[in-house]
């Protein structure tokens, strides 16, 4: 890629900030806009959960985030523990194969097609940058190309953005990122105490749940929170509504 090219980029990302200091939501905006897809989300992976959302450019990108953060599956999942995940059409079988539970509910929601790019540094995960398209279609090679270094421009401003508000001891980010489902943070924590079981089982269980009654993860983990149910161990009879 040249230097002009990548000049480029950087001014479609100064654009979409409009004069103010550019944040990973602008590289976001910048990238559905080279990439022609129709919307757009940064997740970062922490600790106490697979991911978590930072920025959606709308309304389709927070439900195509939402399926996946209570499925705990799909080509965004993918994306966090390997290389990029493209794909065009999510009707094909291979995808129902694949992704059994995210691909009709994404299909559902109005979605044809699906880009994944890890957020790497080094052997350092930092996220993922994922694109939506309505209809069904293959990226071209220039548009894969430029949400390539996006996505590069999203973790130096992610890391940025750490380094100048500081990271705790647990390694996860600040509050002031904009971290739109802490209560799923603090309900995985809850039950890691109340059933003495590590965060990664504690949200097993809390997937579990959404699933079987057919609900969002963030409401399952807000009734967590609120000590409106309370979710015993896996297989006993001992989830209960307050």
């Amino acid at each position: 890629m040249t230097a002009d090219r990548r000049r480029r980029l950087w001014a479609d990302v100064v654009g979409a900030a409009r004069g103010g200091a550019v944040a990973v939501d602008h590289v976001c905006a910048a990238a559905v806009s080279v990439a022609g897809v129709d919307s757009g989300a940064v997740a970062v992976i922490l600790d106490a959960t697979p991911r978590e959302l930072v920025c959606a450019t709308d309304r389709t990108a927070l439900e195509l985030e939402d399926l996946t953060l209570t499925l705990g599956e799909g080509p965004c999942v993918d994306a966090t523990t390997g290389g990029p995940v493209l794909v065009g059409d999510l009707t094909v079988p291979e995808c129902r194969n694949r992704w059994p539970a995210f691909a009709p509910a994404a299909v559902f929601a109005g979605t044809g097609a699906v880009f994944a790019l890890p957020l790497r540094v080094g052997g350092i995960r930092l996220g993922v940058l994922d694109l939506y398209r309505a209809c069904a279609g293959d990226l071209g090679a220039e548009q894969l190309a430029d949400a390539l270094v996006l996505a590069g421009t999203a973790c130096a401003v992610l890391l940025d953005d750490a380094t100048r508000q500081g990271v705790d001891r647990d390694d996860q980010w600040p509050e002031r990122t904009g971290l739109h489902h802490p209560e799923v943070h603090q309900a995985t924590g809850m039950i890691t105490v109340q059933l003495g079981v590590s965060a990664a089982v504690a949200l097993i269980r809390l997937r579990a749940y959404a699933y079987s009654q057919d609900r969002r993860l963030r409401d399952v983990a807000a009734d967590v929170v609120a000590r409106r149910l309370h979710l015993g161990p896996a297989g006993a009879p001992g989830d209960r509504h307050g």
